[in-house]
């Protein structure tokens, strides 16, 4: 019996604006040749493109955290611990025998560490599990640039969704982004109280506050 494997990435972690995604795809024979890559490489077309393959061939499992339910959770976490979380919850999930994921820590080896550590709490611990930690893990492993995509389109959509919701542009929702940060500006100048979409709990609020 082949050994149940999977990739997770996330798109979302940055922004001061939108929804956090944290994909999970079930790796299958012939991913690597429809031609996955890291999401960041690809046009908004081609991505859409292989999300949709990628759906259709294999099972995907997306945890979505909101910018509200993130500012709740960073006032007794770090981000990096929620990230362990949510990624946590994609390998409960699909109870896989291997996990590559894309390292949402400076250091994979401890990210690998807590992953463990918090699926056995929820309890795995019956369950042998080997998780395959690295940075840039996307670029290496298709399994992994297939999560990338799939967190990346439906990030995206929530976006664009958000932008038909409110009216307005507003970029890519990173704090890098002068759209962005335009629309934050004029945002906060409006308004009285901070929209439920923005991280308000991120220091790039208070500078522009």
């Amino acid at each position: 019996m082949e050994p149940r494997e999977i990739g997770i990435d996330e798109a979302g972690k940055g922004p001061v604006i939108g929804s956090l995604f944290v994909a999970g795809v079930l790796n299958f024979e012939g991913l690597a040749e429809i031609g996955v890559k890291d999401s960041k490489r690809l046009s908004p077309k081609k991505r859409e493109y292989l999300a949709k393959l990628i759906e259709e061939a294999t099972e995907v499992h997306l945890v979505v955290m909101t910018a509200s339910e993130i500012d709740e959770r960073r006032k007794t976490h770090t981000l990096n611990e929620i990230m362990v979380e949510l990624f946590s919850a994609v390998i409960m999930h699909f109870q896989p025998d291997k996990a590559f994921v894309d390292a949402a820590d400076v250091n994979p080896d401890r990210f690998a560490a807590n992953l463990k550590s918090c699926f056995n709490k929820e309890g795995g611990a019956e369950r042998e599990i080997e998780i395959i930690s690295e940075s840039k893990a996307d670029e290496r492993y298709p399994v992994v640039s297939a999560a990338s995509i799939v967190a990346k389109v439906h990030r995206d959509r929530s976006i664009r969704q958000l932008e038909a919701e409110i009216g307005a542009e507003i970029g890519s929702g990173y704090p890098a982004d002068p759209k962005t940060i335009q629309f934050l500006k004029r945002l906060l100048k409006e308004k009285e109280d901070i929209p439920p979409y923005v991280r308000r709990s991120w220091k790039t609020v208070e500078r522009n506050l």
